[in-house]
């Protein structure tokens, strides 16, 4: 690697910026409390730990060059992101108690993981994202093989870093989020923009 402080000053800049790992993250936190926004950001942790395997195994590569891979993984994850958006929306007429809701965060724990992993590795840019700004601190002379897993690990032990940081952050405003009115904004703004990621990614050009 080139520079290592640079490098992960731009991956910083990067993650903060809000994509669908963060609005999956942030429904799930509010909805499920720290232990769903956890689950959900493990799972996007787990989907960027396949794409530096891929990245680094070449695979990344092939999904950018083919036309037809691209397009395929791209439709699939934004069908993936309406249909969250959606169901987001159409959950927001049910009524629950504490106690039930208690029960649907431990029902839904794989769900949160499930869900924040297949958002991450359906995601076609971040496969793109990869091989474009990866290469861009690659030393001269220097083994790709090892240095793309090196970079590819400290994205992700950043991304874990700070998306448990945000978490943490909502969980602590999560009494007022749970208001009626409050929770019910939030879950219609989520899930318009989950559906609104879902659209901007069907339309995406490999």
């Amino acid at each position: 690697m080139t520079s290592i402080p640079l490098f992960i000053i731009a991956c910083v800049l990067l993650i903060i910026l809000p994509g669908p790992d963060t609005a999956i993250v942030t429904k799930n936190t509010v909805v499920g409390g720290r232990k769903g926004g956890m689950k959900t950001m493990l799972g996007s942790c787990v989907g960027l730990s396949i794409h530096t395997i891929a990245a680094v195994a070449g695979l990344s590569a092939i999904i950018v060059k083919s036309a037809l891979a691209f397009t395929v993984l791209k439709y699939v994850g934004a069908a993936y992101l309406c249909y969250l958006g959606v169901r987001t929306l159409m959950n927001m007429r049910a009524k629950k108690t504490d106690i039930d809701e208690e029960l649907l965060v431990e029902a839904k724990g794989s769900s949160y993981l499930k869900q924040g992993f297949i958002t991450n590795v359906t995601n076609p840019k971040v496969a793109v994202f990869f091989l474009t700004f990866l290469p861009q601190f690659l030393a001269p002379g220097a083994d790709a093989f090892w240095s793309f897993l090196v970079m590819g690990i400290i994205y992700t032990v950043l991304t874990f870093a700070w998306f448990f940081f945000y978490v943490v952050l909502l969980d602590k405003v999560r009494n007022f989020m749970k208001r009626p009115s409050t929770q019910a904004s939030i879950e219609a703004i989520t899930g318009v923009v989950l559906i609104g990621f879902g659209i901007k990614l069907a339309f995406e050009k490999a």
